[in-house]
């Protein structure tokens, strides 16, 4: 009896063991219970709820430096609403499948796909993938800004829950496909089908459709309109994603693919000031500063910008007299150097015609006009000096150990077939010379000296870099520039100061980026040398004559391009010109940049007193003698003053023309390093 008693205790679970158990099942249950009854209560709560008044867009004001008026943008929603079945099935599955393709299987917020979208993130490290539903998408547009908070966050997935308790799904989809936004004014789907394809929106094929479809990710960076490789890429992607959802055949997507799109001419209101920069403005604020671009249409943004409009005025005027009706384009930007504000960009002759910006353009070469990198690497060696002299005549250059040649050619095959320095080879484009410096001191090195300046273009370092064979944009060129204006100072360029919201609150306020790229000294000398290129015999002789002020630059020239990149203490410009289709330009086209150049200078500037580039410390100014670059002495037939950077300014007296029992003698005093521009200056205050 008393051994079954053990046995029986020995073999029967502990009574706590299970007490801990049915605690936790209880526990577990009270834990649901009380979730379901807070959902159920929620929900209740929601459904009891007015959702409130929808989202009203507002007008976005872009103005340029003096508070006038650039453009005003959403002045009234282009928008005719249609009923669902009055959309095209196409229109509504390419929707369906790229922004929320298990639509009609949640109630607002899809859980499943939060969820593997903050998988997919997690994994990749980044937010590639997003989660709104088209029922949070529609809450959002109506009744909320676009503001990245989590009280926004959780707001929108209250209103979609909400939506979903009182419209149908057939309902929601209709709504959101009348209210989104298609780019250029265009809200809604059958004004975007009539604004693109002039069809109702009933009419779409299955290309057009899933062309559509994709804008509304990006209005500006997918609209057919400002880049349709984009707009095709997306479009492709959105075929693949139906055929993956099973909403279309992979021949049916292969078709539509196939199938040729033509869209309608964009109509648009009357021309806006400075278009090319707006549309610039508008990336900066959307891609660089995060602004949600609908927000940057409709969200009564105030936008305070670096434009000066006089200024803005006077290039597109200067472009229009040099290139009249003819077929060239051209692209000019104007940086001030002293804190980096973008005052005037023209990206081309006509916006209404062709709205790329051509002052971003990668692919054009800068020839000459690249030079002066290759100058300053070298006078940043301190073995180079603007009398340091090569024999420019036909040359044939090793390089790469010996195992390939270059032979460069000058314009016109015009060669001194003589000794020259470094500031006629400026002056005169010499590539002969230019080509000795690079292999001397090293492409590598004029690479690292670009991008120093902010040039960021692909380089090679090969010889012909010295010649500008490698494409490189006005606005790079600018901005590389206006670092030699400025002492050696480069500010990052700026276009946007200040964005507000609707109720002034400072959305964004721009801070200065300021780096001594170039010690003072080398920037001023290499400035000095490029101000020889308006010099009789100069690239830029020609408009020196439209030029009252101190003015240094360079100009540049290939088979398809004319450049001219140039700058006062106070305007840093480049100027392009040439084919968009890259064709051959004439030898009297090749010359059409520097007179744009010169009247714009002129008459931006023309209220500036002219002013003198300031001399720093440690450049130094004597007299040399041109044929054998040293110090000139009292029988020299030509003098020249020059300038250098201290301790590498010539010490030996020239004794070529010394009668050979004297003693030569140094020059009584040592000149003003801007004394070639007296005569000018006299000029100045007598016109």
């Amino acid at each position: 009896m008393e051994e079954r008693s053990r046995s029986q205790l020995h073999h029967s679970p502990p009574r706590s063991g299970w007490r801990w158990i049915r605690k936790l099942i209880s526990l577990t249950m009270s834990v649901c219970l009380l979730c379901v009854a807070t959902l159920a209560g929620s929900l209740l709560y929601l459904r009891g709820q007015s959702l409130p008044v929808s989202y009203t867009p507002q007008t976005t004001t872009i103005y340029d430096a003096n508070g006038e008026v650039i453009d005003s943008l959403f002045n009234g929603q282009n928008r005719d609403v249609v009923p669902l079945d009055q959309i095209s099935p196409h229109l509504i599955k390419a929707t369906l499948a790229i922004e929320d393709h298990r639509f009609f299987d949640h109630y607002g917020i899809d859980f499943r796909g939060l969820a593997r979208a903050v998988v997919t993130n997690v994994q990749q490290m980044n937010k590639s993938q997003g989660a709104s539903t088209i029922t949070q998408q529609l809450a959002r547009n109506l009744y909320l800004t676009h503001e990245k908070t989590w009280n926004r966050k959780l707001k929108e997935a209250a209103y979609a829950v909400q939506l979903e308790m009182q419209y149908s799904k057939e309902e929601i989809l209709e709504k959101y496909l009348n209210q989104i936004y298609y780019g250029h004014a265009a809200y809604g789907i059958e004004a975007a089908a009539r604004m693109y394809f002039a069809k109702p929106a009933s009419e779409l094929t299955l290309a057009e459709s899933a062309l559509l479809a994709g804008v509304p990710k990006g209005p500006y960076y997918y609209s057919p309109y400002m880049n349709e490789a984009n707009a095709i890429s997306r479009q492709q992607l959105i075929l693949d994603k139906m055929v993956e959802v099973g909403l279309i055949t992979q021949r049916e997507a292969e078709e539509a693919k196939q199938e040729p799109l033509t869209f309608q001419k964009l109509e648009r209101s009357a021309p806006a000031e400075a278009p090319y920069f707006r549309d610039y403005v508008r990336h900066v604020a959307v891609h660089e500063l995060g602004i949600d671009e609908q927000m940057f249409e409709e969200g009564g943004l105030a936008v305070y910008t670096t434009l000066d409009l006089h200024v803005q005025r006077i290039a597109e005027q200067a472009v229009r007299d040099q290139l009249g009706n003819s077929e060239l384009q051209a692209a000019l930007v104007a940086i001030d150097p002293r804190n980096g504000y973008v005052r005037a960009m023209v990206g081309g002759k006509n916006y209404a015609e062709n709205q790329y910006n051509r002052v971003f353009a990668e692919t054009r070469q800068p020839g000459s006009s690249f030079k002066p990198f290759v100058y300053l690497t070298a006078l940043e060696t301190n073995a180079f000096t603007p009398m340091t002299k090569y024999l420019s005549q036909p040359t044939s250059f090793t390089y790469d150990e010996g195992r390939n040649v270059y032979q460069p050619s000058n314009f016109g095959n015009r060669y001194p077939n003589k000794e020259i320095d470094m500031r006629e080879a400026i002056s005169k484009s010499d590539n002969i010379y230019a080509v000795h410096t690079i292999l001397d001191v090293g492409a590598e090195q004029v690479i690292e000296t670009a991008r120093r300046l902010g040039i960021e273009s692909p380089m090679q370092p090969l010889p012909s870099l010295a010649l500008g064979t490698f494409p490189v944009s006005p606005f790079e060129m600018a901005s590389a520039f206006s670092a030699f204006a400025n002492g050696g100072v480069r500010y990052k360029p700026v276009a946007i100061t200040r964005i507000e919201d609707s109720t002034g609150q400072v959305l964004y306020e721009a801070e200065s980026v300021s780096e001594q790229v170039v010690e003072p000294a080398y920037a001023y000398v290499l400035t000095h040398l490029m101000q020889s290129i308006f010099s009789p015999g100069g690239t830029g002789s020609r408009v020196a004559s439209m030029l009252k002020r101190p003015v240094a630059g360079k100009t540049g020239t290939t088979d398809s391009d004319a450049w001219m990149v140039g700058y006062t203490p106070e305007l840093a410009t480049a100027v392009w010109v040439g084919y968009d289709q890259g064709r051959t330009i004439s030898a009297t086209e090749t010359h059409l940049a520097a007179p744009i150049f010169a009247a714009f200078t002129e008459q931006a500037l023309e209220a500036v007193p002219p002013k003198l580039f300031p001399v720093p410390d440690g450049v130094v100014s004597v007299y040399v003698d041109p044929a054998t670059g040293k110090l000139a002495g009292p029988d020299c037939p030509d003098p020249r003053a020059e300038v250098f950077v201290q301790g590498t300014e010539p010490t030996e007296i020239c004794m070529l023309h010394h009668p050979h029992d004297a003693e030569p003698e140094p020059p009584a005093e040592q000149p003003d390093p801007d004394r070639s521009w007296w005569e000018d200056v006299k000029r100045w205050w007598s016109d």
